[in-house]
């Protein structure tokens, strides 16, 4: 437990607004009053799941951890298999006839299935479920390695206009229950710098509403903590102080524009030396090009990670699921320092099951809050996905992002093929709420399905496995980091340093 720390405290506006957080807004000797109320609201418990089920060869697995074990149930070993049947006698090869598809086979390559093995199933429009939409044949495909995928990033807390005329625009309230609504307009945050002016990461914050409930942060890599009025219920007068320093009481603005209260600590910034970083992957029948290429991403990502910070102590995990009647519905295994261990498991996943569109992503999140992350490391969660939950669990899938925020973990969804309006709208709240970015595949690599175009102004496309790197790097080092010249495939739109640059008649575009 750390002792009170002496802080030293001023304001600043974000977005310059009208009524921004003064001066005169905070007073040294103010303090809360302690009661019940609506104010700074807190989500509510996580739902208990069903014990999961795996393979029963992994229960033996070496060095497996209790954690682990107490999420998966182990059941009996299977039957040995059937000996082989014998050859069956030699027979001339048919005459090959020129209508049918084939492939001149050399070396260990093999048959190409036909267009009717492989062709995608038309949906059945009468079914009450929806199913995913049929592709296009597709040309050939290169081998999985790392550096082919291509795909973008759009961090909304940075074009908080842009996300507020998204959600507008959306208009998906009607489609399903318990969406998340995130005030971008009119963020609060708490930076904490020492005396030098570096950030100082995983401090506590703590801001109390007018009813005496408190909220609780961590301060991230770069020292802040991001508070949402509207979504966290705040009162128009909070009170804030960081490592049980002084209360220091400030008025919230109603207006559009970005609030910052800044805070000087007397003592040295802590250097980043962890990093939990744990794979939420929907391995789904229609995920099959995605997660074969992640295989080969991840070994490139903690190689470049490891590179750039030889001193970092890395875990992985992941939680991958598919849905309700599949085989299994999510299959966990907790966060471990023996990459290559994590990267064997991940090399074991095959993509199967699914049918319908949605997916059982909310009992993956919930299983990845419960993950046994460290109090002092960087915690990143790539949420690989094409499918949302289904409508009637986004609220669930919701309240596992609010655990994760709370857990101090940066959520970074990777949009693959397939992903639709309702996918977008739900990962992008999950990514601007725990300060992170959105990331999606592009069609830039000619490689999988067709990915669906993001409903985003401005982006730089790059490969995924350098996009993944700047990403979980600007998460450890605690400052933006763009890419290099000629790491940059194309660009979108007008991008500057993450920020969309507006029209000067945006305001009127929005009336």
């Amino acid at each position: 437990m750390r002792g009170p720390i002496a802080f030293l405290c001023s304001v600043a506006l974000l977005v310059p607004g009208p009524a921004g957080v003064g001066a005169a807004a905070l007073a040294q000797d103010a303090s809360p009053r302690a009661g019940e109320g609506a104010y700074c609201r807190t989500p509510g418990p996580l739902p208990d799941l069903e014990p999961e089920k795996r393979p029963a060869q992994e229960a033996n697995e070496e060095g497996e951890s209790g954690a682990a074990d107490s999420l998966m149930e182990r059941g009996p070993p299977p039957p040995p298999p059937p000996p082989p049947p014998p050859p069956p006698p030699l027979a001339a090869p048919p005459p090959v006839s020129m209508a049918v598809d084939s492939v001149v086979v050399t070396g260990s390559r093999a048959d190409r299935p036909s267009a009717a093995e492989t062709a995608a199933p038309v949906p059945d429009e009468s079914a009450d479920s929806r199913v995913m939409p049929p592709y296009p044949p597709r040309p050939p495909q290169p081998r999985p390695q790392s550096g082919l995928l291509t795909a973008g990033e759009h961090d909304d807390l940075v074009n908080p206009e842009l996300y507020a005329a998204y959600q507008r625009r959306s208009d998906l309230g009607q489609k399903a229950r318990d969406l998340p609504q995130l005030d971008t307009a009119r963020l609060f945050t708490v930076e904490l710098r020492d005396e030098r002016g570096r950030a100082m990461p995983f401090e506590t914050v703590e801001l109390r509403c007018a009813d005496g409930n408190t909220l609780s942060m961590e301060t991230v890599a770069d020292g802040s903590v991001v508070f949402f009025p509207d979504l966290d219920r705040l009162s128009d007068r909070v009170w804030v102080r960081a490592g049980g320093g002084d209360w220091r009481m400030a008025n919230l603005s109603r207006q559009p524009g970005g609030q910052v209260v800044k805070i000087t600590a007397t003592r040295d910034a802590r250097a980043v030396t962890k990093l939990d970083l744990a794979l939420v992957v929907d391995v789904t029948g229609s995920m099959g090009d995605e997660i074969r290429y992640l295989q080969a991403e991840l070994e490139s990502i903690i190689g470049a990670l490891e590179k750039r910070h030889p001193e970092l102590d890395i875990r992985v995990g992941f939680s991958f699921y598919r849905d309700q009647g599949d085989d299994f519905v999510t299959r966990t295994y907790p966060l471990d320092g023996d990459v290559s261990k994590a990267q064997a498991r991940l090399a074991q996943q095959s993509a199967n099951g699914g049918g319908d569109y949605e997916e059982a992503m909310q009992d993956a999140l919930v299983r990845a809050a419960n993950l046994d992350w460290r109090d002092d490391a960087v915690k990143s969660l790539l949420l690989v996905a094409d499918a949302p939950p289904h409508d009637g669990d986004i609220g669930t899938a919701w309240l596992a992002a609010e655990h994760l925020r709370g857990k101090r973990v940066h959520i970074v969804p990777v949009g693959a093929s397939g992903v639709g309006p309702m996918a977008e709208y739900v990962m992008r709240a999950m990514a601007a709420a725990t300060q992170s970015r959105y990331t999606f595949l592009t069609d830039d690599s000619g490689i999988g399905n067709p990915h669906a175009k993001p409903a985003i102004d401005c982006y730089l496309v790059t490969r995924l496995d350098q996009l993944l790197r700047r990403v979980i790097d600007s998460q450890i080092s605690g400052r933006r980091i763009e890419p290099e010249q000629g790491e940059v495939i194309r660009s979108v739109g007008q991008y500057d340093a993450g920020r969309c640059v507006l029209p000067p008649d945006f305001g009127e575009q929005q009336d």
